[in-house]
């Protein structure tokens, strides 16, 4: 007779919750996968997952995801000053459809013009696609403008209520006066004060030219980085659990995407660290250091045999 320890969510180890979760993105939160891979029921494993990523959101948002004061917004505008060469820009907006199996009884309400159903995650980037503002759970037969000027997002910008700097000249430009500051957006967002889109009139060069600077701040490849965040995610396939989990595990990925972006460490290497790494190089490869054997090694691993 094989005894196997009872495990229920409050009792399983962080390492083991943690591990379900994980492995349940990579599935798409296949409840039955995991559920077979860990030995764990369809609700354990549903409960593990809301309840872990809810503890990661609530961990994670004031240090990797703070509500924006002023001076991050002007950092951020310098920050696309400098790397796009667009001033006075807060940041880049866009939608992205995340696929969730058919809800019960929700009619057409998450039905969207792809054929599928979806919740949307609205998100503000910054210049190094940085999670600013997400805005989760929005049914997905809403257009992004219905839930932009729906969001808190959208509803603060309206009140004035974000923080936003208050206009300033644009560089080399005193004659134009202050100008307001501005988050970039598609034509499927309105345009407004405080937020712009290029021209689907683009008949005059000026206006073709200005289209493309716009397209510029605002792409940046910011559809590919949404694509790209939500395929690693796990989120390619549709997810095999009720809306109210997909908002807290959308809001506990994008958490963890800021939190991988914080931590340089792991991302880039500093000029200093790629010399240090070049002396030690160097150094391996000198008389001083060198051994007969090797080169014969290196070369039996390389397959030069």
């Amino acid at each position: 007779m094989v005894f196997r320890p009872l495990h229920t969510p409050r009792t399983l180890l962080f390492s083991s919750r943690s591990s379900t979760v994980l492995f349940s993105f990579s599935r798409a939160l296949s409840s039955g996968v995991t559920q077979g891979f860990f030995q764990l029921g369809v609700s354990t494993v549903a409960s593990i997952v809301s309840e872990t990523c809810d503890a990661l959101w609530h961990c994670l948002r004031d240090e990797h995801f703070p509500v924006p004061t002023e001076e991050m917004w002007r950092s951020t505008a310098r920050r696309f000053h400098e790397r796009w060469n667009f001033p006075n820009c807060l940041g880049a907006m866009d939608g992205k459809h995340i696929f969730i199996q058919t809800p019960a009884n929700s009619g057409s309400l998450y039905f969207n013009y792809k054929g599928t159903f979806s919740v949307v995650l609205l998100a503000v980037v910054d210049a190094d696609y940085r999670f600013l503002v997400v805005d989760v759970g929005s049914y997905g037969s809403n257009s992004d403008g219905g839930i932009f000027a729906n969001s808190v997002l959208g509803k603060a910008l309206r009140d004035g209520t974000l923080n936003v700097p208050p206009p300033s000249e644009l560089p080399g430009a005193p004659e134009l006066g202050k100008v307001n500051h501005v988050i970039v957006a598609d034509e499927a967002f309105p345009l407004k004060p405080y937020l712009l889109r290029h021209t689907l009139d683009a008949a005059s060069p000026q206006t073709r030219e200005f289209s493309i600077i716009v397209c510029l701040g605002y792409g940046a490849s910011l559809k590919m980085y949404l694509a790209s965040s939500v395929n690693a995610s796990g989120f390619s396939k549709a997810l095999q659990v009720q809306p109210s989990v997909v908002d807290k595990v959308v809001k506990a990925a994008c958490a963890l995407c800021n939190y991988l972006q914080d931590d340089h460490d792991w991302q880039w290497a500093s000029v200093e660290a790629q010399n240090v790494r070049e002396l030690y190089k160097e150094y391996f490869n000198s008389p001083a250091e060198e051994v007969a054997w090797q080169y014969d090694h290196v070369n039996h691993a390389l397959g030069n045999r």
